[in-house]
């Protein structure tokens, strides 16, 4: 395999929200960095950089992945998911509706990741319970809501995804 020099960009290829991208990216470059600088999706937030606070959150091939974890050349031929992806145009998916209703955001930094767990955890265990959805949320620090609404939005909207009632 030859060698690249140090400005050599390889392109890299995935899918991203549904539609195929390709975009140039120095072989040391993030997935955050090129989600967010290259390509504009800039609702993947970067937080520690350490992936201790879950805000870069995305999914690859369905499973969340912090962002700022991953170089961007392993995301060739990945199928890649933003929070971008969450509403059906103008409107919100019934996840980012329950929080919306349950107030369980407030700056709003950590939501997108939050946002991005949950929609894997219910797309894999639609039935999750209060505990699963706390685990699943475990590795995301919001240092505004305190938590209790963003399990009683998580709450709602399983129960809304699924059909049953609206209130957890």
């Amino acid at each position: 395999m030859p060698r690249l020099t140090k400005d050599e960009k390889p392109a890299v290829r995935f899918t991203l929200n549904g539609r195929a991208v390709s975009a140039e990216a120095p072989p040391r470059m993030l997935l955050s960095d090129l989600l967010r600088h290259e390509i504009g999706a800039t609702g993947t937030h970067v937080g520690c950089e350490h992936g201790v606070c879950g805000a870069c959150t995305v999914q690859v091939d369905g499973a969340p992945v912090r962002a700022c974890l991953m170089l961007a050349q392993q995301a060739q031929g990945c199928d890649i998911r933003t929070v971008e992806a969450l509403a059906e145009g103008p409107d919100l998916s019934p996840l980012q509706s329950a929080f919306r209703e349950h107030f369980a955001l407030q700056c709003g930094f950590c939501t997108a990741g939050i946002l991005m767990t949950l929609d894997a955890l219910f797309a894999s265990q639609p039935e999750a319970d209060e505990a699963t959805i706390r685990e699943a949320l475990s590795g995301h620090l919001c240092r505004c809501t305190g938590y209790a609404p963003i399990v009683k939005a998580a709450l709602a909207a399983r129960n809304r995804i699924k059909g049953g009632p609206i209130d957890a």
